[in-house]
Parts: C-alpha cells; structure tokens; sequence
C-alpha cells in the first residue's frame, strides 16, 4: 500500500458459518421462500448453504434464518424438487 506499512490480506474463507459473527441479512436483494409442502428434507440446501444459515426445522424440512442470509441462491439451485423461490427482497 502505498506510504503505509498495512497490508492487505485476501484469501478463501476456510471457516462455515462465519457470516453468523455479523447480521448480513440486510444486504440482500432477493432472499429464498421455502415450501414446506414440496421439501422432501434431502438437506441440499443445508449442505451447500455458504453462509450454513438453511437448517433443519421440523417434520424434516428446511428453512433459512434470514438474519444472516445473503440471498446468494445455492440453495434454490440446488434444491432438486424446486421446492426453494428466490424473491425479490421488499425492505
């Protein structure tokens, strides 16, 4: 950096979960509508959630908590009964 002796340190995130040390809920634009009628509980969107925020709920089907979900839409891709909508997020 020029005329600082800060550095800037880039890198992959190695942890899950870390999205739950802040609430980034707020930054979406579009966020997952579950329905609970169609979800066969496969767990794919728990699986591959970045943020680990799509969990079990109950009877065996999946929810998110959207204080900490980025609308990023893993989860609706991967779901393979289409039981995930992406919305646009109304704030």
């Amino acid at each position: 950096m020029s005329g600082s002796d800060e550095q800037l340190t880039l890198g992959p995130v190695v942890e899950p979960r870390t999205s739950l040390a802040n609430e980034t809920g707020s930054w979406r634009s579009q966020r997952p509508v579950f329905d609970h009628d169609t979800c066969i509980g496969c767990g794919l969107c728990e699986r591959f959630c970045p943020d680990g925020v799509a969990q079990e709920i109950e009877n065996g089907a999946y929810d998110v908590d959207l204080t900490y979900c980025k609308g990023c839409g893993i989860c609706a891709e991967r779901c393979p009964v289409d039981a995930i909508e992406m919305v646009p997020e109304v704030k």
